[in-house]
């Protein structure tokens, strides 16, 4: 295991000698050796680390000039949209549209020529919709623009968006990288080395980097993802089906299920359909609390992709900022369930659900 170097500033070796590292805000050991581990998991030729997922997304919209204009889809992390929504467009006067990235003529009629950046998520958060990296990526070629992707919930394991032409990564490694709900933490991953060296610029002078101890823990994650994205995924699964056959589930989402619209895609493009299934309760928002309170296995709770199996309702949680009308435009109703299934026993999983759901009136 990598040492934790806490030192905050370095002996230089001699006067105009100053070596790699100077001070801990421009880089640290510990955190470069996190950057080059998932530059190699994604197969890019840098990674940064950063204190949170969103601050790494943020320094990703420091790329752009004042008034620039940025396509997302819709449907994405709550904090992402509060981001955009209401703190770039008044600090930054950037104009953003959300469009259904599943239709890639949408996305292309929505471009301006102010436009500079393709932010997209795939899977999203919380309808596990898919979008098409390549397409994505031949129409932002067209036009030059950046194209950034938010592969939290895939992981390296399951998707590798550099791969594809795809420009940055962002992981907000607090899910799964870390894996243990014990460390907060973002990253940014580039295929080009230019594009690194100017987000490592950004990076510094605004100081969201991530700590040592921070940079450690998530290291230490890393050693169990491939292990543990295979357990969580099998358990998914076996949810998802079982989900789609309960008389109390209104609609299933999930991108391993043949039902799911972008079944096919997610085959060809994904090694795997990742381990959150999100759902439609049938019945009210009684009946959703109902079926948290009942919960014994599942702990309710915020974020996902721990150990631990979790249970989030994203109209209160992820996506609680935005209006309840809005809310319905976007597919997100009260009665929506979101899971993440742990490393627990499947069975045990299923026992608890079916418990929960027999608690519905």
């Amino acid at each position: 295991m990598p040492p934790i170097y806490t030192s905050t500033t370095y002996r230089q070796a001699a006067f105009g000698e100053s070596g790699d590292y100077v001070y801990s805000r421009s880089a640290n050991p510990t955190r470069s050796a996190l950057e080059r581990c998932v530059a190699d998991l994604e197969s890019g030729v840098r990674g940064l680390a950063f204190s949170s997922g969103m601050a790494a997304t943020a320094t990703v919209l420091e790329l752009l000039d004042t008034g620039a204009h940025v396509i997302a889809p819709a449907d994405i992390y709550g904090g992402t949209l509060r981001l955009f929504k209401q703190v770039r467009t008044r600090t930054s006067a950037l104009e953003f549209s959300f469009v259904n990235f599943c239709d890639i003529a949408e996305v292309e009629k929505a471009i301006q020529p102010s436009t500079r950046l393709l932010w997209i998520e795939t899977p999203t958060n919380p309808l596990l919709r898919i979008m098409d990296l390549e397409a994505t990526v031949a129409l932002a070629r067209q036009h030059d623009l950046l194209v950034c992707v938010d592969n939290t919930f895939a992981t390296p394991c399951l998707q590798r968006p550099l791969e594809f032409g795809c420009d940055i990564v962002m992981h907000s490694t607090t899910k799964f990288i870390g894996g243990h709900s014990d460390v907060l933490g973002g990253l940014l991953i580039v295929a080009d080395d230019e594009l690194g060296k100017q987000i490592l610029s950004m990076r510094s002078v605004a100081g969201g980097v991530a700590g040592p101890f921070d940079a450690y823990l998530t290291l230490r994650g890393i050693k169990t993802l491939a292990l543990r994205m295979e357990r969580q995924e099998s358990n998914t699964m076996a949810i998802a089906r079982w989900l789609e056959e309960h008389d109390k589930v209104e609609r299933v989402y999930y991108p391993g299920l043949p039902s799911h619209p972008q079944h096919d895609l997610a085959s060809r493009q994904m090694d795997g359909f990742g381990a959150v299934v999100s759902f439609v309760l049938r019945g009210n928002l009684a009946a959703v609390g109902a079926f948290m309170n009942a919960l014994e296995v599942f702990t309710l709770a915020e974020s996902l992709g721990g150990v631990e199996s979790l249970a989030g309702h994203p109209a209160t949680m992820s996506h609680s900022n935005l209006p309840p009308a809005e809310r319905v435009a976007l597919n997100i109703p009260d009665n929506l369930i979101r899971l993440s299934a742990g490393i627990e026993d499947a069975d045990d999983l299923l026992t608890d659900l079916d418990c929960a759901l027999s608690a519905v009136g």
